[in-house]
């Protein structure tokens, strides 16, 4: 391990190095919905690995490369052009921010973020960008692997028919016509593959709070977390 990759773990693994609130949950949770009102509460940034990872998906689906051809997936990953300007996403200089959202790329995520290479890629990015502090993030490894050391850690969850209904309307909104059952199947799936990856399963970590949002309103779940950091800070 070179003095670069001995920092990146530190950034990781030392709680004093920065100030950040890890947010990690099960899909359909409200996470990024969540973490962007937080980060705005407090001033801070806000930081959507989810949709890193979504990116992902979509590349490999628009290359049309198969997850078990490491060499395709070396390549793409060797010229990843991923961005985040404000609550938008780029990929290759294109806004994919609603792309990313189909239920084709949501049905791809979780297989493609299982495979290790794809987070090790990933979480390089994510600890350079957090290791100035002031940061929100989310996603399903922050507190457990990404981002160890950080101030303050939630697991966010809600009960599997509150999250398929979240996501139900999230896709109706938008215009589309989803089947909700549909939609509660597609969730637990990706709940089991979430749950039992080989690499940085969902899972809370020892140190974070759980905070069951099933009969919460948004304004309700960001009060809590905002109240939870001021209280330590």
């Amino acid at each position: 391990m070179d003095r670069r990759d001995a920092a990146l773990q530190n950034v990781g693994m030392t709680a004093s190095v920065l100030s950040l609130i890890a947010i990690d949950g099960p899909s359909g949770v409200g996470k990024s919905t969540t973490a962007r009102r937080v980060a705005a509460r407090l001033g801070w940034q806000y930081l959507d690995t989810g949709a890193m990872y979504r990116a992902v998906a979509l590349a490999v689906l628009r290359a049309g490369i198969s997850l078990a051809d490491a060499a395709a997936l070396e390549g793409l990953l060797a010229g990843l052009d991923l961005a985040q300007r404000g609550e938008r996403v780029f990929l290759a200089g294109e806004d994919v921010s609603e792309a990313i959202r189909s239920q084709e790329v949501t049905r791809l995520v979780s297989p493609v973020s299982a495979l290790p290479r794809v987070r090790e890629v990933l979480v390089e990015q994510q600890r350079r960008i957090g290791a100035s502090g002031g940061w929100v993030v989310d996603g399903r490894d922050i507190g457990t692997v990404v981002f160890t050391g950080a101030c303050c850690k939630v697991f966010l969850t809600a009960s599997p028919e509150a999250r398929a209904r979240r996501r139900f309307l999230e896709l109706e909104a938008k215009g589309g016509s989803p089947v909700f059952d549909e939609v509660l199947q597609d969730q637990q799936h990706r709940d089991a593959a979430d749950s039992s990856r080989a690499v940085a399963p969902l899972r809370q970590a020892e140190d974070a709070t759980a905070l069951d949002s099933s009969n919460m309103s948004l304004d309700q779940v960001v009060d809590w977390i905002v109240a939870k950091h001021q209280a330590h800070a």
